[in-house]
């Protein structure tokens, strides 16, 4: 089996974190990433459930578009949640290859909600 190959991955990140990065220049990961030798990514199929799991009821959240091209080989997908393909990055996030922040909106529910992603 081939894993999927999308243009770009997603990475929910509490803003004051990424404010950590964009000022560092460089994006080492979240406490979770750094413990797990590698950084968390979902393709777009993939978010809402990673929210749900991982992010519900926490507030000041981004959704950080990532193009997958310019990771290269430190991008690998590999099997993680239900047996499910996962992206994962080994080596910090040049921010050079991000193409989108955007902030997600948590509801009364403690929902985290996610926008149509392509």
């Amino acid at each position: 089996m081939s894993p999927p190959a999308p243009s770009v991955v997603y990475k929910i990140c509490p803003a004051a974190l990424w404010r950590e990065a964009e000022a560092a220049g460089v994006f080492f990961g979240a406490p979770v990433d750094l413990a797990d030798g590698f950084i968390h990514f979902s393709a777009a199929d993939q978010v809402a459930a990673t929210a749900a799991k991982h992010f519900s009821g926490q507030r000041d959240l981004l959704l950080v578009t990532v193009a997958t091209a310019p990771l290269g080989a430190a991008l690998r997908w590999e099997v993680s949640r239900g047996g499910a393909l996962f992206p994962h990055l080994y080596g910090p996030l040049p921010l050079s290859a991000v193409r989108a922040v955007a902030a997600l909106e948590t509801g009364p529910d403690g929902a985290v909600r996610i926008p149509a992603l392509d």
